[in-house]
């Protein structure tokens, strides 16, 4: 499961994404961030251009729906 999966299902807190991370970064597959934590364009963008807890946000409101 990915990060953003696991999240939504309330398995783990949103500050487990620094651990993912770190996994990410001992990978040598080619595969990008924000596909290896299951983010999609917009949640990837509003990560870049705007900040962690901006990302936390936009996944929160899914996780309330």
């Amino acid at each position: 499961m990915t990060f953003k999966e696991r999240y939504l299902s309330g398995e783990i807190e949103f500050e487990a994404i620094d651990d993912y991370i770190d996994e990410w970064n001992l990978r040598d597959d080619g595969e990008t961030l924000a596909h290896f934590l299951g983010l999609d364009a917009d949640e990837e963008d509003v990560w870049i251009d705007e900040s962690d807890e901006a990302l936390k946000e936009m996944l929160d409101a899914k996780r309330n729906r």
